[in-house]
């Protein structure tokens, strides 16, 4: 992945602050996880060392996170939750309406944001979520589906996410 192909994520400045403290957190551990594998690997032969191993994928996991939230704050766009009716934005939950006259509401967003309830989280990145990003009620627009075809989607409604 090149530069210019990272994906920006909206994120409000609540969930940027949130995502630095954990990722804060988890580098102010790595020495506790270290001293941790050290004090295993002197329990003696590796082979049978469970706790040598539970740690071992214990920091695997820490340093995976670690790299996962570094990039999405390094491409994080922070702004503040959309206060605006009628437009599709990050942050909006949308009433759309499918070619099949089908209705769902979906949140344009992140997962990062934090709880969503029963909504499903639609990436302003994705075919659909791109497709929806700007349109006001009314309009409708039309994106690729997975398998080369194309569907038509409706804005029935933006209304600001209320978490």
């Amino acid at each position: 992945m090149t530069v210019t192909d990272t994906q920006v994520t909206w994120l409000t400045q609540e969930a940027y602050d949130r995502l630095k403290h954990e990722l804060d957190e988890l580098i102010a551990n790595r020495p506790v996880i270290a001293a941790e594998i050290n004090a295993r690997r002197e329990e003696g032969d590796l082979k049978e060392n469970g706790g040598y191993h539970a740690a071992r994928e214990e920091q695997g996991q820490q340093e995976a996170r670690i790299r996962q939230l570094q990039e999405l704050l390094r491409t994080a766009q922070v702004g503040t939750a959309p206060t605006d009716s009628d437009v599709a934005a990050p942050g909006m939950v949308l009433t759309i309406r499918y070619d099949d006259e089908d209705t769902e509401q979906v949140l344009l967003g992140s997962r990062e944001e934090g709880s969503h309830g029963d909504l499903q989280v639609i990436s302003p990145n994705s075919p659909l979520g791109a497709a929806l990003l700007g349109a006001r009620v009314g309009e409708t627009r039309e994106y690729q589906l997975p398998d080369g075809g194309s569907m038509k989607v409706s804005l029935v409604s933006a209304e600001p996410f209320r978490g």
